[in-house]
C-alpha cells in the first residue's frame, strides 16, 4: 500500500523559487502524471505555497509576505477558471507566479539591517 502524499514545505526563499518553477511547468492541475505522487493536487500544493509563504514571512517583510498571499489567491483563482488550459486564465496565473519571483528575488538580494 502507498503512502499518502504529502506535499513538501518550503523553508527559505529558494525553495519557495524552486516550487514556484515547479507550479510554473504543472499548472493549472498540478497533478503527478508518473503515479509516484497519488493525491498531489492544486490543494496539495497551494497548502505546500502558502505554508512555505509563512515560514519566510519574517525573510520577505510583512508588506511583501501579504502581497505575496494576495498573488497566491488569485493565481489560484485563474488556474481553477482554467482548469484544461483553453483559456487566457492559465496565462494569468502563470504571471502571478512571475510576480512573485521578481518579489522574492528582490528580498533576496535585500541585506539584513
Amino acid at each position: 500500500m502507498r503512502k499518502s502524499y504529502t506535499p513538501y514545505i518550503p523553508h527559505s526563499i529558494s525553495d519557495v523559487m524552486d516550487l514556484l518553477g515547479w507550479m510554473m511547468l504543472k499548472s493549472p492541475k498540478f497533478e503527478d502524471d508518473t503515479g509516484y505522487f497519488e493525491g498531489q493536487s492544486i490543494d496539495t500544493e497551494f497548502h505546500a505555497l502558502n505554508e512555505g509563504l509563512k515560514v519566510i514571512c519574517k525573510n520577505v517583510g510583512e508588506e511583501n509576505y501579504r502581497a505575496l498571499i494576495a498573488l497566491s489567491d488569485r493565481m489560484r483563482a485563474h488556474f481553477e477558471a482554467d482548469p484544461n488550459n483553453e483559456t487566457e486564465d492559465t496565462i494569468k496565473g502563470r504571471d502571478c507566479i512571475i510576480e512573485m519571483e521578481d518579489i522574492l528575488k528582490a528580498s533576496a538580494r535585500r541585506k539584513p539591517s
